[in-house]
């Protein structure tokens, strides 16, 4: 029967060179060894380093329970080394599940326990380094990765030198100083390549693919992604893959080859689900948007930046918040911009009304941002407003301009407008769900509206606004029946009706209506289609 400790060095040796079935037996098998010897620092370090192959494999629930039994028995034994190991493990686990706060504890509470150990000390700054990396601080992940790289050559480990080198190469791409991460890449490869460690290889390849990119050296960009991705692909490293397929993708775009690069890119998000890797299916979501984008396919683009923008916040990757934040929001402006010019083409068959949906749009986000809502309900709410009457093309001229009052026949006709802006936008996907807006703003919460007399909190509190704004907007605007009232007119009639609202809308409508431009001085029926200003 062989050593423990030699069944762990070979497992390691074929773990580093790609042959993860080999690698497996050969952690059970120092696994089941050290169990039987009762020699605990063994079996702590190869159930740690098999939840590792595991985790690349996506078995993360194995992966994690291998690391806490690494830790338990660690703890047993006494070794505040291996103890601080395990955790930092965990550590790298969390990291890559997205949940940044359990990953900073684990990593500090790595540091602290093991400390001692240079070579430990070493991989728990490497992962604060990744970890402020990826939230924005970046001058706080170089001096991470400094401290990483000095207790990496203070312990002589050139193979953990070359792992500092990788992450340094990191931050000063992200710093755009590319001549430096050139350098960094290329002395990290060199060692991988001599120690034989095909991971760290494909990440240094992978890595510095980007650096090609952005300099726009796109062919050798390719070729390390393709090299990169056949070595994760041996190593069955899906999140790692998910890397070079996105890389790959976002090469095919910018060469104009759409459909490969849609292609790839899909994949890289498959994998990058399947893998569990917050941040590698964010990054992915957000390059397949851009791709969007450029193809005018704006909502897909618009879905993918508000998922991307979501994942992101996740991670409160704070850099990619704010680039991602920008690109929703010149997509939203377009959105805006359309369906304000398709709002407007509705009111010029009125010309009584033409301003209308633009200012029920203004002074419903109003309303919303006094109830609290949040910045997708506000946008739902804005687009929704711009489009409330969109049914009202399918209503005669005659009946929607009418001076005298409406027969029993005619307002029968007006009350299938929300009906048919429905059937108007059937072939029409919005990122968000208007059609409530359409469909039930003259709905009244004591079951009198139309079209399906629906009561109470079963109209949705959007088209309550909407509808308590429209009817705002409608008594103060002059119509062909009657002359526009004042607002204190207006609100009198509207008090009569309070029992259409909720009482939680009705407040927030009074409360905003303080801060509402009178529709004399509003100037909203020329407004550009910006975020709104009260």
């Amino acid at each position: 029967m062989r050593p423990a400790a030699d069944l762990l060095h070979d497992a390691r040796a074929r773990e580093r060179a790609a042959c993860i079935p080999e690698a497996i037996r050969c952690y059970e098998a120092a696994i089941a060894a050290a169990d039987r010897t009762g020699e605990r620092a063994v079996l702590a370090e190869a159930l740690r380093r098999l939840a590792v192959v595991r985790h690349h494999r996506n078995e993360s629930a194995e992966a994690r329970e291998l690391c806490r039994r690494s830790y338990n028995v660690a703890c047993d034994a006494g070794n505040d080394v291996l103890a601080a190991e395990a955790l930092n493990t965990l550590g790298g686990l969390d990291l890559k599940m997205g949940a940044i706060e359990d990953a900073r504890r684990n990593f500090r509470q790595a540091l602290e326990r093991g400390g001692q150990s240079r070579e430990l000390r070493a991989r728990a700054e490497q992962n604060l380094g990744i970890l402020a990396n990826i939230q924005g601080d970046l001058s706080d992940a170089v001096a991470h990765y400094e401290r990483s790289l000095e207790a990496y050559r203070a312990s002589n480990d050139e193979h953990g030198c070359a792992i500092a080198y990788a992450n340094l190469g990191i931050a000063n791409t992200d710093l755009r100083q590319y001549d430096r991460a050139d350098d960094y890449f290329r002395q990290s490869y060199e060692i991988a390549e001599r120690a034989g460690d095909a991971h760290l290889q494909g990440m240094c390849l992978v890595n510095h693919a980007e650096v090609h990119f952005v300099r726009g050296r796109y062919e050798e960009a390719r070729h390390n992604a393709e090299a990169a991705l056949a070595i994760f692909d041996q190593l069955d490293a899906r999140s790692n893959k998910s890397e070079a397929y996105c890389m790959i993708g976002m090469v095919y775009r910018e060469i104009g080859r759409a459909a490969l690069a849609e292609s790839r890119l899909r994949s890289a998000i498959d994998l990058a689900v399947s893998a569990g890797s917050v941040l590698g299916q964010a990054e992915a979501s957000r390059e397949l948007a851009l791709l969007f984008q450029t193809m005018g396919r704006n909502q897909d683009a618009l879905t993918l930046l508000n998922a991307a923008h979501r994942l992101f916040g996740r991670l409160d990757a704070r850099v990619d918040l704010v680039y991602v934040g920008g690109r929703v929001s010149d997509l939203e402006t377009t959105y805006f911009a359309v369906v304000r010019e398709w709002g407007q083409s509705i009111e010029s068959t009125d010309s009584y009304t033409f301003g209308h949906c633009e200012r029920v749009a203004q002074h419903a986000m109003a309303v919303a941002r006094a109830l609290g809502a949040d910045e997708t309900s506000q946008t739902t709410i804005r687009l929704g407003a711009y489009l409330h009457d969109l049914g009202k093309v399918r209503v005669p001229h005659e009946i929607l301009n009418k001076p005298g009052p409406l027969t029993r026949d005619e307002f029968e006709v007006v009350q299938m407008h929300p009906i048919w802006g429905l059937e108007l936008l059937a072939a029409v996907e919005f990122p968000w769900d208007l059609k409530p807006i359409i469909r039930w703003h003259h709905e009244r919460y004591d079951g009198t509206g139309y079209p399906d007399r629906l009561r109470g909190d079963e109209i949705p509190i959007a088209a309550q606004i909407v509808g308590l704004v429209d009817m705002y907007d409608a008594l103060t605007t002059a119509r062909p029946y009657r002359p526009a009232l004042s607002r204190e007119a207006a609100l009198a009639e509207i008090e009569k009706c309070r029992g259409w609202w909720s009482e939680g809308v009705y407040a927030a409508f009074a409360q905003a209506l303080d801060r509402l431009p009178s529709v004399a001085d509003s100037g909203l029926a020329a407004a550009a289609p910006v975020p709104v200003t009260l």
